[in-house]
């Protein structure tokens, strides 16, 4: 087989990766790429939203399988230009992917589908949006762009007077994708993050995880993409992971299959677990990055076989996946500055050592190669993962490896996977 894959993030690193290990593909390609992919795969010098770029090189290179990572090629409407080119791939169509690409679709769907979620109102423009919060109670709210926004379009807001400079700051900073708003109620208790692969019919959900967003230890400063990840989540028990299949992931594929925007491919959930229950906060319609790096260093099943299943509608036919027992802890490695602006072009030392360490592997997230040398270039770096016997043992394996990697300004969060010592305590 020959598989294109689309992006340049650690998860496209992790895909590369995992894709590789397969016996049945012969070529591999990741269009952009970083310095990571290169050591697994071909790098292609082409944007990862540049739809007809992309369509005509997988055309030309007889490509059997693109596999899409990133949002943008999703919304953009690039698994429909394969289709259209009879060019095989994994992700949902572009009306399927405004699950993500649009908060108030997202949220109407869900209101639909009797899901349980935040309680919201959907603004057309920020206009509207500021008279209502003026008239409402002073009382924590969420205010979301409802496009995508790179991560940073949701701004969890205590006061009316933050939520108010919320919204002038999305119609400011946003563009179209901050046109139209959601506020919603601020809903409390501890997140985490269920992956299910559905071709439309069978839903195979995956391990649960946990996502980091917040920039600095105890879940302080600003959000980011994520400073790590961990899986499983043992937050989320065998109970809890069944009532999120009932109540949250099949009638949300059976509603988008009634709205005709069939859904094939990864659908993530964003939960807010409390004692009151769980709740969607969001969902994505690809693998998260970084949860994806912990959940493939698990999967022992061969992913090309999954991801085939899924284009081609016959999920129900493969054998329950093999997971690795042990779980996996994934620690992000940023640029002095980020998640605001921050220097490229670093010089990063410690690669190689890092990667000697047994049940360690460094995903590439923000690199590139420069006279030789990996360097800095992007605002999360490498995504340090490790496995262990516990989830103790994988978190000390992969900091023994994030101590052996350095470059000029490079941070990480010190308390990753903590969170679930707490939850196994309770």
């Amino acid at each position: 087989m020959r598989v294109m894959i689309v992006g340049s993030g650690g998860r496209e690193h992790a895909l590369a990766w995992k894709v590789a290990r397969s016996p049945r593909v012969e070529r591999i390609w990741v269009a952009p790429g970083n310095a990571g992919t290169a050591a697994e795969a071909e790098n292609v010098a082409l944007a990862d939203d540049d739809v007809p770029a992309l369509v005509r090189f997988a055309r030309e290179n007889q490509v059997d399988l693109v596999v899409v990572g990133p949002e943008a090629p999703l919304a953009a409407g690039l698994v429909d230009a394969l289709a259209e080119a009879k060019i095989r791939a994994f992700g949902p169509t572009r009306l399927a992917a405004e699950l993500e690409a649009s908060k108030v679709f997202c949220k109407n769907l869900l209101r639909h589908a009797d899901v349980p979620t935040a309680e919201f109102r959907a603004f057309r423009d920020a206009a509207s949006a500021s008279a209502y919060l003026a008239e409402r109670e002073d009382m924590p709210v969420v205010v979301k762009a409802d496009g995508l926004a790179a991560g940073k379009g949701v701004i969890v807001c205590s006061t009316k007077a933050e939520a108010l400079e919320a919204v002038e700051r999305i119609a400011a900073e946003f563009g179209p994708a901050g046109k139209q708003l959601v506020i919603e109620e601020r809903l409390f208790g501890e997140e985490a993050s269920v992956l299910a692969i559905t071709d439309g019919r069978t839903i195979v959900t995956l391990p649960a995880a946990q996502d980091h967003k917040a920039a600095y230890d105890g879940d302080r400063g600003p959000n980011t993409g994520g400073m790590g990840a961990y899986s499983p989540a043992p937050l989320v028990t065998p109970e809890l992971l069944r009532t999120v299949e009932e109540r949250i992931l099949v009638p949300t594929v059976h509603q988008m299959k009634r709205s005709r925007r069939p859904f094939r491919g990864v659908l993530y959930a964003g939960l807010m677990i409390n004692k009151h229950g769980v709740k969607v906060l969001e969902y994505n319609v690809r693998f998260g990055d970084p949860e994806c790096q912990p959940l493939l260093m698990r999967l022992q099943s061969d992913l090309v076989d999954v991801l085939e299943a899924t284009v081609d509608g016959r999920l129900e036919e493969l054998p329950p996946l093999a997971w690795d027992p042990r779980p996996a802890v994934c620690v992000v490695m940023a640029s002095e500055g980020y998640p605001g602006p921050y220097q490229k072009g670093k010089a990063i030392r410690g690669l190689e050592q890092a990667a000697a360490l047994p049940d360690v592997k460094v995903f590439h997230a923000g690199t590139a190669v420069k006279d030789g040398q990996v360097v800095t270039n992007g605002g999360r770096v490498l995504g340090v993962t490790a496995l262990g016997n516990s989830i103790a043992q994988a978190k000390l394996q992969a900091y023994t490896a994030v101590k052996q990697i350095r470059w000029d300004g490079a941070w990480c969060r010190k308390d990753i996977s903590d969170k679930a010592h707490a939850a196994l305590s309770k």
